[in-house]
């Protein structure tokens, strides 16, 4: 065929149809794409014009939760609106993220996640309500927390190399704590048996205060603790701190020394803890709370109250938190399936 002249004018009658068919969805889309553009960024302009609302997956008192509190009065400061903090304790802090999946993509309401709801829970909990990858918006990463072995001061371990013949020498004798199962905690518990070829019982306690309690009474003979509760008791000469489980030593207790410095090597486990909003939140405002919040974090008095607290600020961008996510949902997966651990 020779179709000269003007471009279409030779063309059959349902291609040219079908071409200006085509144009016209272009067009339409176009005007759609530039339209949701002004949407997001008259939405980002007018942000936030009332209440934001962070919710915890912890009762008052636990790491999230304070870690939230610290962050949200700066925040309020810096977003021009109150910073509330809601608590949803319960399983592991899936309640609470499941809860936030489901909420508004509008930034008002949002979540203080931790690595358990948002990095763990996918491969423990078969029926899970949310998607760590999909069902959420990540916004920044706020803090790294470290998690501590510790025994009863009077423990004859000083050591993790000493817990680890201990556990040798009794055999099943042996009991560790969790603030509930398929957490951080009782996977990184897991991963240090399994790491040194030893086997201790899980017993679930309700909260990590309760797992303290717990190391204090006897009742188990360790915990790999929150930084929060552990503190106090270390420093009050209660418990003795055997290793903190990130890659740094932790400043306020600068002389107990990481994991791996204690003998097992590539052994890390970081409880971060980070903002994430509703999948679909306009893009324009999670860049907008992602700029306040480092804003916030960079307050050497915010910074000071969260080490006070056992956290190390750290901050990042939302792409930094999707891949912290999904490197160490990977991570934890191969624990669990190494271990055999699942819940209903």
């Amino acid at each position: 065929m020779n179709f000269r002249g003007a471009p279409n004018a030779r063309l059959p009658t349902h291609w040219r149809t079908h071409m200006k068919t085509s144009k016209l969805a272009s067009r339409w889309m176009a005007c759609l794409a530039s339209v949701g553009l002004l949407l997001g960024t008259a939405h980002a302009d007018g942000y936030p014009s009332k209440v934001v609302t962070v919710v915890v997956g912890s009762e008052p008192g636990g790491a999230p939760d304070l870690i939230a509190r610290v962050l949200a009065a700066p925040l309020g400061k810096q977003l021009g609106q109150s910073v509330i903090v809601e608590n949803r304790p319960g399983a592991a802090g899936t309640v609470a993220a499941g809860y936030v999946a489901r909420a508004q993509p509008d930034g008002y309401t949002l979540t203080m996640g931790t690595v358990s709801p948002h990095a763990i829970a996918k491969s423990v909990y078969p029926h899970l309500s949310y998607d760590p990858l999909t069902s959420f918006a990540p916004v920044a990463k706020v803090a790294s927390v470290p998690l501590i072995l510790v025994v009863k001061a009077d423990s004859p371990a000083r050591t993790p190399q000493d817990l680890i013949a201990l556990a040798k020498a009794h055999p099943d004798k042996l009991n560790y704590a969790s603030a509930g199962p398929g957490g951080l905690q009782h996977l990184t518990s897991e991963l240090f048996s399994s790491a040194s070829g030893i086997k201790m019982a899980h017993i679930p306690y309700k909260s990590g205060s309760a797992g303290i309690t717990a190391v204090l009474s006897g009742e188990v003979q360790m915990f790999f603790a929150g930084m929060p509760p552990a503190l106090a008791q270390i420093k009050a000469g209660k418990l003795r701190g055997l290793a903190v489980t990130t890659a740094h030593r932790f400043p306020a207790v600068p002389d107990v020394p990481t994991m791996k410095e204690a003998g097992l090597a590539d052994f890390e486990a970081d409880n971060w803890h980070a903002i994430f909003a509703p999948a679909g939140t306009p893009a324009p405002v999670i860049e907008r709370l992602n700029r306040e919040i480092g804003v916030a974090l960079q307050d050497p008095e915010v910074a000071a109250q969260l080490l006070k607290i056992g956290a190390v600020a750290q901050t990042g961008t939302p792409s930094e938190l999707g891949q912290l996510v999904k490197s160490d949902g990977e991570k934890w997966a191969r624990v669990v399936k190494a271990n055999g651990i699942a819940l209903n």
